[in-house]
């Protein structure tokens, strides 16, 4: 894959690049603030970026404004989002249109480089990769309580391991259910969501995250 890495630190952006073109994958730009972020996604329309959310020149969320931004010109770049902490607003912010191909990952989890590269691999598809850390907090968001009522525990279960972008086998393995449980499952709280006639499977499984984040689709 041909990836844009956007990191101010230079020791995580060098650690990033080598890692990535240790698995076979092309860094074709890697900068250190925003407007070269964006600058880097609109140029090189890579097959995944991956952006720190506070890049200069403000430090706030510089990164995360420019892979929004990126997504307005060029619509469903794969963005896999990195940060510090979990912030449940951006989260929806990245989720809010709807199409998938985003990832939202704590820094911590790069020292684990099987399970950053298989978030990435998700994005690059058009999945989702929410950070576990990010799914814990958005579990006990006040934002989710009327539109997930009517879910069984186990459906919220499922339906959490959809927000980290897991497919239908690995719910099922880390649930010790059967893949076919884990579909109807799916299938039956795509239907309590109103997201039964919502096209492709990607495409509800976003729209269920965005409903598990209090966002609307």
């Amino acid at each position: 894959m041909r990836v844009v890495v956007a990191e101010d630190l230079f020791l995580l952006r060098d650690g990033l690049v080598r890692l990535l073109e240790a698995f076979g994958h092309t860094v074709v730009a890697a900068v250190d603030t925003g407007p070269a972020a964006l600058d880097a996604m609109l140029a090189e329309r890579p097959d995944v970026a991956v952006v720190d959310v506070r890049l200069p020149p403000t430090f706030s969320d510089e990164g995360l404004r420019a892979a929004l931004a990126a997504r307005r010109e060029v619509p469903a770049m794969p963005i896999l989002i990195l940060s510090q902490h979990v912030e449940q607003l951006y989260a929806r912010e990245l989720l809010a249109d709807g199409q998938g191909g985003i990832g939202y990952q704590l820094k911590d989890r790069v020292l684990d480089a099987d399970q950053f590269m298989d978030a990435l691999e998700r994005v690059a598809h058009g999945g989702t990769a929410l950070d576990p850390a990010v799914v814990a907090k958005l579990l006990g968001g006040p934002m989710r309580a009327d539109p997930l009522a009517a879910l069984t525990e186990r459906e919220r279960s499922v339906l959490a391991l959809l927000a980290e972008g897991l497919s239908n086998g690995a719910i099922a393995s880390r649930l010790v259910l059967s893949e076919g449980a884990i579909s109807k499952y799916s299938t039956t709280l795509f239907t309590k969501l109103g997201l039964a006639e919502a096209g492709e499977d990607t495409n509800r499984r976003v729209r269920a995250v965005l409903t598990y984040l209090g966002a609307d689709a």
